[in-house]
């Protein structure tokens, strides 16, 4: 999300309200498809008969996130650290409303870990869940199972798991485990409250992984940071980790990152996805190349994408003609193609034209589908 839509709310406008279905598969082993059990799926799967659903998280762990078109923040899924934001540490296997509050405008959940992040309409910016490390930018290590609103700024505007935030100002935050660099701050240092990252006005979107991180600015370049050892998932053509930003090329036609475990995958204004990092092994396949080699550069996967998200050992996409694809890992049907069969190219699940957006779990698929 971009500062447009916060700007438009104070602005005393109303954004138009956009109602879709809520569509899930994969693993489901606490819950996280919101199914109201917890067998897993091989093909998408309805969460409930009604379409009022508005936004998806950017990625998340084993819990599911989404806003109504109400402005309601709802969750599911794993809660041992109290992540779903309900007060209490319960699993829940079906869509509960966190709090009473209509005014939720964007949320996600930490890559990889048992948190999440939302920002309210207000451009207050809200975390909770797990916390040893003050990644939740209290000041502090206290676990919360509610949402804690973050200092007293009211100009958040988008955030990439639990530990990195752009400002609709345009500079980027983080804060939490500052190991292998991943914070982009210069060094290792753990930082329990939100720190600047650089000077620059100009970042965009980030989404982090477990040990690094990605963003993209305003003039269509593409950054990264963090732990960089194992085939390069940074994308700088190395094996040299780095503690501060480093551009990925010199093109400016990047328009959205989505970091997966070990690497990352990224869209282009032509609609092009491109992939990069570990390729072998565990997850044979998983950058969609039809190869088990992995990269240090970023290398085209498809074409015709219009939205991009990773899940944990693969991508999932939307092409401009609404159709859905997968690759990679499919050991719970993450796929959603029916089977449990690992995919190294991108497959196509079932044959509908009018998906919306796609989030990756750490197993599972969450999906926004048009109902007309």
């Amino acid at each position: 999300m971009s500062g447009i839509f916060l700007n438009l709310i104070a602005g005393g406008e109303s954004p138009p309200t956009i109602k879709y279905e809520l569509w899930t598969w994969g693993r489901n082993n606490y819950g996280q498809l919101g199914l109201n059990d917890t067998s897993n799926r091989s093909s998408p799967v309805q969460v409930g008969l009604l379409n009022i659903w508005e936004k998806l998280p950017q990625n998340s762990y084993q819990h599911g996130l989404s806003i109504t078109s109400d402005g309601a923040l709802w969750s599911w899924g794993l809660n041992n650290h109290g992540q779903l934001g309900l007060g209490n540490t319960v699993n829940r296997s079906s869509p509960v409303q966190v709090g009473a509050l209509k005014t939720w405008a964007f949320a996600t959940g930490g890559f990889g870990a048992e948190s999440s992040l939302a920002i309210k309409t207000d451009g207050t910016f809200w975390t909770w869940g797990v916390n040893g490390s003050g990644q939740l930018g209290h000041s502090n290590t206290i676990f919360y199972s509610s949402p804690k609103q973050v200092g007293a700024l009211t100009n958040w505007a988008s955030g990439g798991g639990f530990f990195v935030v752009v400002k609709t100002d345009g500079t980027m935050w983080s804060c939490g485990v500052g190991a292998n660099g991943r914070l982009g701050l210069g060094n290792t240092t753990y930082y329990s409250s939100p720190k600047q990252i650089g000077a620059l006005t100009n970042w965009k979107q980030v989404c982090p992984s477990n040990a690094n991180c990605f963003a993209v600015k305003t003039d269509g370049t593409m950054w990264s940071w963090g732990d960089n050892q194992v085939n390069g998932p940074l994308g700088l053509g190395n094996t040299t980790s780095y503690s501060s930003p480093k551009q990925i090329g010199g093109l400016t036609t990047w328009t959205k990152v989505s970091a997966k475990t070990t690497g990352c995958f990224a869209l282009k204004t032509d609609g092009t996805v491109w992939g990069w990092g570990y390729n072998s092994g565990y997850a044979a396949g998983e950058l969609g190349l039809g190869n088990s080699t992995s990269y240090s550069s970023p290398v085209q996967v498809t074409t015709g994408a219009s939205f991009l998200s990773s899940h944990y050992r693969g991508g999932v996409i939307i092409k401009t003609n609404g159709t859905l694809f997968a690759w990679g890992k499919n050991n719970f049907g993450q796929l959603g193609d029916g089977t449990t069969t690992n995919r190294s190219t991108p497959v196509q699940i079932g044959s509908l034209t009018t998906w919306e957006s796609v989030a990756g779990l750490r197993a599972s698929i969450h999906a926004l589908k048009d109902p007309v």
